[in-house]
This record gives C-alpha cells, sequence and structure tokens, in this order.
C-alpha cells in the first residue's frame, strides 16, 4: 500500500502542537527538528516539514496527502483541497487595527487609506465585499509597527491575546475572519483506506481532550437522581459496591460541561468523586 505524506508546519505556531497530535495517535517518529522529511515507523507515512504557505499547495497538487495548516493560510493562498477535520488549536482571529488615537472607527473610515498586512487576498475580499477603495500595502512580518512608521493608516492581521497590539499601542476594531488548524486532503482522495484510519485515530483523540472520565460512589436511593445527569458515551456503567446499597458509576463527562455537573452531582448525593483523563475515545 502506498505510504502516505501529511506536510505540518517546520517552526511556528502550529508546529508544536501537530506534533504532539500525531504523537497522541500512537505515531513513531524522531528527529523531526533536524530534518525536512520524518518516517513514521509504525504507520505507512511520512511527515514533511515545510513553509505553512507552502502547505495547501503541496496537498492541492498532490505532493502531500495531506497538510495540517490555518483556516487563514488556506483562505490567502486560494487553493481546492477538502476540510477533512477541524483539529481545535491554532485558533485566532483575523482583525483590522489602528493606532489608539487614530479617527478611523468603523469600516467605511477605510475608503481612501492604506492598510498593511500579510494577507492581502483575505483582506481585499473583504474590502471588496464591503465596498470599501482602500490601498493595500503587502509587508512580510511586523506588521505592528507599520502605522508607528507612517506606512499605514491601519493593518490587518492575526489576533491572538491581543498582547502584541497592545503593546504596539494599536487597538482592534473590525473582526474579519476566525481561524483554526484543520487536517486538508487532495479532492477526490477522500476514500483512500489510509486516510481514513488516520482520521478515525486524530478523532478518538481529539474526543478523549475534549471529555473527562469521572467515577464516583453513591447511595443506591440517590442513583436515579445521578444517572439523570450522566448521559456518558452510550450510558453510565454501575457497579455495586461491597458495602449494601451503595454503588460505583462509570461514566464520561464533556470538559465544558464539567465544573457544572460536578456541582449538581455533589448536590445529588455523589461522593468520592475521582476525575481522570483520557487518552483515547474510539466510538
Amino acid at each position: 500500500m502506498k505510504t502516505l505524506k501529511i506536510a505540518i508546519q517546520k517552526s511556528g505556531r502550529l508546529n508544536e502542537k501537530s506534533v504532539e497530535l500525531l504523537k497522541n495517535c500512537g505515531l513513531s517518529f524522531e528527529n523531526y527538528k533536524s530534518s525536512l522529511i520524518s518516517n513514521v515507523s509504525n504507520f505507512p507515512l511520512e511527515i514533511l516539514f515545510l513553509r505553512d504557505d507552502d502547505i495547501p499547495e503541496y496537498v492541492q497538487d498532490g505532493i502531500a496527502d495531506l497538510g495540517i495548516v490555518g483556516e487563514n493560510v488556506i483562505s490567502e493562498t486560494g487553493v481546492d483541497v477538502s476540510f477533512l477535520q477541524m483539529l481545535g488549536f491554532g485558533k485566532c482571529t483575523l482583525k483590522l487595527a489602528v493606532q489608539n488615537n487614530s479617527s478611523i472607527e468603523s469600516i467605511a473610515d477605510l475608503n481612501g487609506k492604506a492598510i498593511a498586512t500579510s494577507y492581502p487576498v483575505i483582506l481585499k475580499n473583504f474590502l471588496d465585499k464591503n465596498k470599501i477603495s482602500a490601498d493595500i500595502r503587502t509587508i512580510s512580518g511586523s506588521v505592528e509597527i507599520a502605522p508607528g512608521l507612517g506606512l499605514s493608516d491601519a493593518i490587518f492581521d492575526i489576533v491572538s491575546t491581543g498582547g502584541t497590539l497592545k503593546s504596539n499601542g494599536l487597538k482592534p476594531f473590525a473582526e474579519v475572519m476566525k481561524s483554526e488548524a484543520v487536517l486538508i486532503g487532495r479532492k477526490g482522495d477522500e476514500n483512500n483506506p489510509l486516510i481514513i484510519e488516520l482520521i478515525q485515530r486524530i478523532q478518538s483523540v481529539l474526543r478523549a481532550k475534549e471529555t473527562k472520565y469521572v467515577v464516583l460512589n453513591a447511595e443506591t436511593k440517590n442513583l436515579d437522581l445521578i444517572l439523570e445527569l450522566l448521559p456518558g458515551v452510550k450510558s453510565p456503567t454501575v457497579v455495586p459496591l461491597a458495602e449494601s446499597g451503595w454503588v460505583a458509576v462509570h461514566t464520561v463527562i464533556p470538559e465544558r460541561d464539567f465544573w457544572e455537573k460536578i456541582s449538581l452531582l455533589k448536590n445529588a448525593g455523589a461522593q468520592g468523586i475521582v476525575v481522570m483523563p483520557i487518552e483515547k475515545i474510539i466510538l
């Protein structure tokens, strides 16, 4: 069977999380920091370490079968690829920002202004959609300093925490798009058995990150109320304890509902609640 190739960032904000995800999928590989290609020893897969801007085209052109890259990069390059799985990391927002003392307060105020960005395609599409005519000035890196140097009236860039904008005397005033890391593939290859297996592994890891395994003790008189609070993957597992009238309940709770559920369980009579991380969930 043909060996798959997956392209991920060689360096940058998605590199560490991409490597972590692949290793959590049970893939064994080494020397990824000192090589452009790493062979997986226990799965027919080669990992290519590339510039993030190159990944979408490598996948589109069939040089790589899969890629992990931000949605913003895909939108900027305009490639035709399949979105196979949202990955939940590398989340950011692309925003327009101006200096704190700027008179620009709305999108309409950008008419006739200069905007510095590393994402001219996304910006142009946004401006055209809003019928704004502005001078787009493409800059590679350090976009935040452009207004202070008099190169532009505004900037359009990735915002993760907003700290970089604040430290450069800038404030965001319009959100253009949200982005996160996504697994992409070449159009028409979605039914490849190896790709399907790898996606299943990735999904099992992602599900596990979103849930907690919970074991609790409860008196049988409180069991019905507790079970109403615990849907589990299928349904909770109930095991009688050595002490008469008591049971142990095993279940899975979504991370987003965790603290609310724990409080409700305690109020319903749950005791000795033990919470454990889950490595993988395979449905």
